[in-house]
């Protein structure tokens, strides 16, 4: 055979083989094994080729795959989640803060006075966006405190999928912004992994910080997988709050003007109104003077205008006052004045708050398909923040590091509190308060203090029972089949080749048209903290588990006792009846543990400060005394800097410096709420230590360097010290070339944390920055040239 037919034998076969493969696209054969197209797995296939494919494009015709679009009339979501909001204090359902913006959206919908949250920030995001109890979700508890068994290793499973994914599989536009607390904190870094970030959970889009709380004047904050520094100074007018809902509104109206025909979905999720309570001054002078009768004569006005509004039955009792938190008329005149003004600037933060979601709504409300748009908003993730402590604080991170504050310490600076010089949070009185009329507050889920929020939806194409009142019995894993319900979407079996655990909430949808509607959820379990519940029927069985503002050591489970409350006739858990009922007792304690069981609730784990500094967790850090970083490293999150804390450790920095000298950080860790910086000042080199914003240590040379290459080195010694129990310090020592410089003591340093969201930087210093000395030149970047700086930690 010639190497003409040769050539035109292979033509032959080639082209056969190309139509032979044609034609099994086609065939019935291949239809029949192809992966359903129903929405049952995700993502939906391309339909089958229908086109024709001759040898040339002359006998061709052509088929495009097209894009796959949701069922007709499929409506937008915006879902909206706030923070740490507690049931008694917006005042669409009976709190003393107006909130305008909310009452507008329940008087186009409806008002769910019995929803329920897990009572603890992460927990509660992931159940919302899954449908799945948060345990089925790896997260028993916040990220930050992660532990190595199947409910709490904070790594959100493929076999979860989000409603984000399953809508954009269907053809949804997505995005999230605001907070995102779901990550494991190992994984925050710049350079990932990001698979568990917003944009691998089936976000398109995300603007927004990790973590569990930011500033609102320096935020940390992320657009996608890539830093993003705010464009402004808080002196320049940067508010965190606008900032989101600009951004948002911005993300709608580009979607709307591509694709109008295409339904989105939005996740909105501020850091308001979570501390720290950050707001302008205009809005805390607002409320002057509105909280100076106390926290119990709030409580009693609160439910009062609850009962007024029916939000609660007329016969629900107010809950007593717990024994650990003082009555108001026996405070000092000291104490009443400073938590007068905390409540007050929690009410500006609330207010101005709503105000934003109100412009974030009104410019949903003014697109030509607002009336498709169904707007579902949860007030509050938890209850109220216990986490200011007894005395309130100038420092949130200090009282999670178990480091109280005092009236004393907070009275000299009350009108600074709110600015961006304090990391302030309320005391637990208010927090109390706010949860009107139930018992306790935030990471309680035993009771509805810690539970109960305040839930709206809009929909006004679909809701006609315009401001309703729907008292089913509800929790956040029901969101998210209530939206799937809406769109005619199908609950996916599988998703990405994951077969999917079924969801274990229930759509809400059957409500929205009768109020009497008999409710469909008959149980659900609640446990964060080692605190629990169960509820079925209306009966509540409830263990409460140790005050919520004692953030370190463990109380044991061995002395717990149970109450029980029949909820059907006493709407606040006033009334124990455990006593009379031993046998209902028993049968709930019992569906308890099977529940417990079947959702990855043990071991039970009561611990809090302690289980963010654990071994076993995965970290870059992990198993490393030293650490080496070049120069531009920034945004390390502390999860994954070098553990300094209460440790002795070696800073090491060679840099050099040019003609006409340099300044600026070398290496930052933290900000104003606490952590350190070496860096030149004017030349001269400086380590400074902040303890929690409360007081900073300095250690500075005398002498500025001179141009050249220089070896800059920091020891510090930790004297000896028992962990969470005691605060101590020790010396430091700065050495230029070899030469000691300075020395100095460093008489406190932070235990276990520095920040929720502030990072290490190299060659200056992001967010909130270390020192007062260089704050206006923020972020104070290194003028020279940074070789390497390494950190040694024993």
């Amino acid at each position: 055979m010639n190497i003409r037919h040769r050539r035109a034998l292979g033509l032959w076969c080639s082209s056969s083989l190309f139509l032979a493969a044609a034609l099994a696209l086609v065939s019935p054969a291949h239809a029949q094994t192809a992966t359903p197209d129903d929405g049952s797995v995700l993502p939906i296939p391309p339909a089958p080729f229908k086109g024709t494919i001759d040898k040339t494009f002359e006998g061709s015709k052509q088929d495009y795959p097209q894009p796959v679009k949701p069922p007709e009339g499929a409506p937008n979501v915006v879902l909206i989640l706030l923070d740490d909001l507690g049931f008694g204090q917006p005042g669409t359902f009976g709190g003393p803060v107006p909130t305008p913006a909310m009452d507008a959206l329940a008087q186009e919908g409806l008002r769910y006075t019995r929803f329920h949250t897990t009572a603890i920030c992460s927990p509660t995001r992931a159940a919302l966006l899954t449908g799945r109890n948060h345990h089925q979700v790896a997260t028993g508890t916040i990220t930050e405190l992660s532990t190595g068994y199947p409910g709490y290793n904070s790594l959100w499973p493929r076999s979860t999928a989000t409603i984000a994914e399953i809508l954009k599989d269907n053809g949804y536009s997505t995005a999230a912004f605001g907070k995102w607390h779901n990550t494991p904190d190992w994984e925050t870094t710049p350079i990932g992994p990001f698979d568990h970030w917003p944009t691998g959970l089936g976000f398109e889009y995300w603007y927004g910080f990790q973590g569990g709380e930011t500033s609102q004047w320096e935020p940390q904050l992320f657009r996608g997988t890539v830093p993003a520094e705010p464009s402004k100074r808080p002196e320049q007018g940067y508010n965190l709050n606008v900032d989101l809902v600009d951004d948002a509104v911005g993300w709608i109206n580009r979607q709307q003007s591509v694709a109008p025909d295409k339904p989105y979905f939005v996740y909105f999720a501020p850091g308001a109104v979570h501390a720290p309570l950050h707001v302008g001054k205009d809005w805390i002078d607002k409320f002057k003077g509105q909280f100076d009768q106390g926290w119990d004569k709030v409580r009693e006005e609160t439910l009062a205008r609850q009962k007024k509004l029916g939000v609660v039955p007329e016969n629900t009792d107010l809950t007593p006052r717990p024994t650990e938190i003082a009555a108001w008329d026996t405070l000092d005149a000291d104490a009443r004045k400073v938590y007068a003004r905390h409540q007050e600037v929690f009410a500006g933060f609330l207010a101005q708050t709503d105000h934003e979601i109100g412009r974030l709504i009104d410019a949903i409300r003014a697109l030509p398909d607002a009336e498709n748009t169904m707007v579902i908003l949860v007030a509050g993730d938890n209850g109220p923040s216990p986490e200011g402590s007894l005395t309130g604080t100038l420092n949130n991170m200090m009282t999670q590091n178990g480091v109280p504050d005092t009236v004393a310490n907070q009275l000299p600076k009350l009108d600074e509190i709110g600015g961006p010089l304090h990391e302030n949070h309320y005391p637990v009185g208010w927090a109390w308060a706010g949860s009107s009329p139930f018992q306790w507050m935030k990471r309680v889920p035993s009771h509805f203090g810690g539970t109960r929020n305040g839930m709206i939806v809009s929909w006004p194409a679909r809701i006609k029972d315009k401001s309703g009142l729907r008292t089913q019995f509800h929790h956040v894993i029901d969101i998210a089949p209530t939206i799937l319900e809406a769109a005619k979407l199908k609950e996916p079996t599988e998703v990405n080749g994951t077969k999917q655990v079924p969801m274990a909430g229930l759509s809400m949808e059957y409500s929205f048209d009768d109020a009497k509607a008999a409710g469909t959820r008959h149980t659900q379990y609640f446990e964060t903290g080692g605190h629990r519940a169960i509820y079925n029927d209306g009966w509540v069985a409830a263990s409460f588990h140790g005050v919520p503002w004692a953030l370190t050591g463990s109380i044991g489970f061995d002395n717990d006792t149970w109450q029980l409350y029949n909820t059907d006739e006493d709407f606040s858990q006033a009334h124990d009846v455990a006593t009379k009922n031993p046998e209902k007792l028993a049968e709930l304690q019992k569906l308890f543990d099977e529940e417990a069981g079947k959702y990855n609730v043990y071991p039970l784990d009561d611990r809090f400060a302690e289980r963010g500094v654990n071994p076993a967790r995965p970290s870059f850090t992990k198993g490393r005394t030293k650490f080496e970083y070049a120069a531009g490293t920034v945004r390390i999150p502390e999860g994954n800097a070098p553990p300094i804390y209460q440790r002795s450790h070696k800073i090491t920095a060679t840099v050099d410096v040019p003609d006409g000298g340099a300044s600026g950080v070398i290496i930052a860790t933290g900000g104003s709420s606490g952590g350190y910086s070496l860096y030149l000042e004017d030349g001269v080199p400086v380590y400074e230590y902040k303890f929690f914003g409360q007081e900073s240590y300095r250690v500075a040379g005398t002498e500025a360097l001179p141009p050249g290459r220089h070896t800059i080195e920091l020891v510090y010694e930790q004297k000896p010290f028992e962990k969470f129990k005691e605060v101590t310090g020790g010396p430091a020592t700065l050495s230029v070339d070899g030469r000691q410089v300075a020395t100095g003591d460093v008489a406190k340093v932070v235990p276990a944390r520095f920040s929720a969201t502030e990072t290490l930087d190299i060659g200056m210093d992001l967010g909130a920055v270390v020192s007062t000395r260089y704050e206006e030149h923020a972020p104070f970047a290194f003028s020279g040239t940074i070789d390497k700086v390494t950190v040694e930690v024993e």
